[in-house]
């Protein structure tokens, strides 16, 4: 029997915008050069957010940090935002992690380590783990389907569901599945990696 080399097109390949259209009824999904650049692009992005909010909370540059409150400073990333938490079931929880040393090595190890990831292109299936479990814990300590807090002023979620938390943590999975670290990343690279290559989880 004959192949054709549509039959041949692996997941990770980009084709012509022709071929796309010729082979995606056949196989549902293609990635054309445009798509793969646009995959990149949302990569390099959603990385520098995660590395943003790092080196602001490492340093304090007057944004979410203010100048002086860094953690180089002397400053805790997690004790603010976590000391406040004032909706949903896991309140005391939030608060007694709060400020601890722990939780501050592993928030800012999170936020480091989700923005080299995304930006660089490698890893891509550990940080959409990683990830969504980081997005999970901050929608908890947030818990958008309050309508109010604890002390009874309203809580301004805008939607109980899906919220900026839910959507990052779709796009890490999505640029994971697509292979988004090959175009404008080291993702290739890394996969040649004689460990990682053995172990498919790891790209």
């Amino acid at each position: 029997m004959a192949v054709h080399q549509e039959d041949r097109l692996h997941p990770s390949m980009q084709v012509t915008d022709v071929q796309a259209a010729q082979t995606a009824p056949r196989h549902g999904a293609v990635m054309t050069p445009i798509a793969a650049k646009a995959a990149a692009v949302v990569r390099i992005a959603t990385g520098f957010i995660f590395l943003w909010a790092f080196l602001d909370k490492l340093f304090g540059w007057h944004y979410a940090t203010a100048t002086g409150k860094g953690w180089t400073d002397g400053g805790s990333p997690t004790k603010g935002f976590l000391s406040n938490v004032s909706a949903g079931p896991l309140q005391s929880f939030f608060h007694t992690i709060a400020g601890q040393t722990w939780t501050d090595w592993m928030f800012m190890l999170a936020l480091l380590g989700l923005g080299i990831a995304l930006i660089t292109g490698v890893a891509l299936r550990i940080t959409a783990i990683g990830g969504t479990i980081l997005m999970a814990m901050m929608w908890a300590a947030e818990w958008p389907l309050a309508q109010h807090l604890s002390n009874g002023d309203p809580s301004g979620s805008s939607n109980p569901l899906v919220d900026y938390h839910f959507l990052y943590a779709l796009v890490m999975i999505l640029l994971a599945v697509v292979y988004a670290g090959n175009t404008w990343g080291l993702g290739r690279i890394w996969a040649k990696i004689p460990f990682v290559h053995r172990t498919r989880w790891l790209l």
